[in-house]
């Protein structure tokens, strides 16, 4: 049956190859369980229901990419949409959660769509390149930021913005050990590197009284209820700019996290066509964006794909299989909630500086000989953190990229698309 259902042979592959990867890409993008409620109970969410979305929401995507797309590639809530949600949209903007979820499950609904039209493909050719990979590395260092204060290694100064925090603090303390065993174990390139590192950490925290153990503790028990978070929309301001930047924004984030994943694992693995298309893509994307819209019914962020993946394609996944496994470990994880809620942010710490890092690899795709390219993405990468919101340094860097090449007559670098962002993005800031 797994023979016809994912055609392990055509694809040289078997069902111990693809057990194996499907452990090993669980075990690289298991962090979010920890880390996505750490940061969504920040913009007033119930932790325990956002672990309980986070696990089945991915165990949803999953199925529907195994199933599906047949593809070995992992879907959970997306690092960078989260932030986005709680320290943009939240506690920025001054939106409740249940408006942020209502822009969440609009942009799913938005890609189902989308993805029926091939609309997706066509947004992501009119974006320049440079503007793309500097979002990615403008994002790596906003949760770089978010990880490090959540610490209180960095904190505010009156004087100064910020500066480092107490580093007699145990927090603080505790957040930079977590920063070194991530560092070790990925150096030593250790399978699972992150959810070790939080883990880890989280023990060591235990006698530095940072990790708080409730009493009857039990580590394995039934996930919390859905019920606190399930369903909340606040659709009273849909009709307004703010939320048309927020799931433009959402959507934006979430396209290139998915395209660029499903052409990165998919060439890794040697699954692309003759022409260089990823195979079964329509189905891939339309996986995600079922996965996204359910997610936000069920009270959490954006669902995309993960790049993590990869390490699962190197260890030989080639085929949805690797998914469905992925999927049912997540299922596994519900039953150990009260692990996962109990690790404190000073030890998610390292895995956000590290995928922090993670994004940042592709700095040197940008171009920084062609200044009408090198300063737009340069705005983009630094108003990103400094402005502590990615759609502010998104809308920064589309518009200075239109302005610039106008004013320098470069009209042929400006797509009708460019433009149009360009003016919306203009008449927000001209509101705020």
């Amino acid at each position: 049956m797994l023979e016809k259902l994912f055609k392990l042979t055509e694809h040289r592959t078997n069902v111990r190859r693809e057990l194996v990867a499907g452990f090993t890409t669980f075990m690289a993008m298991a962090y979010i369980l920890a880390v996505n409620p750490d940061i969504l109970s920040a913009a007033g969410m119930d932790k325990g229901s956002v672990f309980t979305a986070t696990a089945i929401a991915s165990v949803i995507g999953c199925l529907l990419m195994g199933l599906f797309a047949n593809l070995p590639i992992g879907l959970a809530p997306g690092m960078g949409l989260n932030a986005f949600f709680a320290f943009t949209v939240v506690l920025t903007m001054g939106y409740s959660y249940q408006f942020a979820l209502a822009g969440v499950f609009i942009e799913g609904i938005l890609f189902i769509l989308m993805s029926f039209f091939n609309i997706r493909e066509s947004i992501i050719k009119a974006i320049p390149s440079n503007v793309k990979i500097s979002i990615s590395i403008g994002i790596g260092l906003f949760i770089s930021l978010i990880g490090l204060k959540g610490a209180g290694i960095i904190v505010d100064n009156p004087a100064t913005l910020v500066s480092l925090g107490k580093m007699t603090d145990p927090s603080v303390i505790l957040g930079m050990i977590g920063i070194g065993i991530a560092a070790v174990l990925l150096i030593l390139n250790v399978k699972g590197a992150l959810l070790i590192a939080i883990l880890g950490t989280t023990l060591i925290g235990i006698p530095m009284g940072v990790t708080q153990i409730p009493e009857n503790f039990s580590p394995i028990s039934l996930a919390p209820a859905l019920h606190n978070n399930f369903a909340e929309f606040d659709w009273s301001q849909i009709f307004t700019m703010d939320m048309v930047i927020i799931v433009f924004t959402f959507m934006f984030i979430d396209i290139f996290d998915t395209v660029g994943t499903l052409i990165g694992v998919c060439t890794s693995a040697k699954l692309l066509d003759k022409d260089g298309n990823v195979p079964n893509v329509k189905k891939a994307l339309l996986a995600d964006a079922v996965a996204t819209s359910v997610g936000a019914l069920i009270g959490t962020s954006t669902v995309t794909s993960y790049v993590e993946s990869a390490s699962g394609v190197a260890a030989g996944g080639r085929t949805g299989l690797t998914a469905i496994v992925v999927g049912g470990l997540f299922f596994v994880a519900l039953f150990l909630a009260p692990v996962f809620l109990i690790i404190p942010a000073a030890a998610t710490c390292s895995a956000l500086v590290m995928v922090g890092l993670f994004m940042l690899r592709v700095v040197g795709n940008v171009d920084f000989e062609d200044f009408s390219e090198a300063i737009p993405a340069f705005l983009t990468i630094i108003f990103i953190p400094f402005s502590y919101s990615i759609a502010d340094g998104i809308m920064l860097g589309v518009v200075t990229y239109v302005a610039f090449n106008a004013f320098c007559l470069k009209f042929n670098k400006l797509t009708p698309t460019m433009i149009i962002l360009a003016l919306l993005f203009l008449a927000k800031m001209a509101w705020m």
